[in-house]
């Protein structure tokens, strides 16, 4: 933890993921804390293998109207406390979770709502992105249909963050000569952050 207990990826590098994504206030603290959580969970992994996973923060009301249980929910009756993104415990637990199916619901201030949520996608074709699946598609399509934003890990160890339907930053948990061929990030500003450990491509201004 650094000074005032904030953690130190806060108003760092993943601050211009934020600000690309229109995270503001208290989103913007939490996007960063589920970006690190979701960068810890591509580099490590999970009992020796990759897996990946969706976070959906924001609009908790409309994104749990717009998806439906997979498995009785895990954080279901326990204290919205000790449900946070900046506590370390409860960082290990959800990286436990992950290897469940299902999505993640997050609150604006980062504490942690569901867990195997099942999104529905709507099937309209710019949600579904080329060599991609359906976790992406869910994370584009909720993303448009709500207010949320959406943080998914890639089972290739990539983090991309989606807003307004959209790529608005992919993150390799690794220092890597990123090309922006094959990029999904529009207008992308790619950049390493050797203190973290990541290569960030960052989307241009939303349109």
């Amino acid at each position: 933890m650094a000074e005032n207990g904030r953690q130190e990826w806060y108003g760092t590098a993943y601050g211009p993921v934020a600000k690309s994504a229109r995270c503001l206030g208290v989103r913007k603290r939490a996007l960063e804390a589920i970006v690190q959580l979701a960068v810890e969970l591509a580099r490590e992994g999970r009992e020796g293998r990759k897996i990946g996973t969706l976070f959906v923060i924001g609009d908790v009301e409309n994104v749990l109207a717009r998806s439906r249980a997979l498995l009785l929910d895990p954080l279901h009756g326990h204290p919205a406390e000790v449900l946070h993104a900046d506590l370390p415990d409860f960082r290990e637990t959800v990286k436990e979770l992950a290897q469940l199916d299902g999505a993640f619901v997050v609150d604006d201030d980062g504490t942690f709502v569901s867990a195997g949520r099942f999104i529905d996608v709507d099937l309209t074709p710019q949600n579904f992105l080329p060599g991609l699946g359906t976790r992406h598609a869910a994370a584009a399509s909720v993303t448009r249909e709500t207010r949320a934003t959406a943080v998914a890990v890639s089972q290739s160890s990539v983090v991309r963050v989606f807003g307004h339907g959209e790529v608005r930053a992919e993150i390799i948990p690794e220092l890597f000569l990123m090309s922006k061929d094959g990029l999904f990030t529009r207008s992308a500003e790619v950049s390493q952050v050797p203190e973290l450990g990541v290569t960030l491509a960052v989307a241009g201004e939303a349109g």
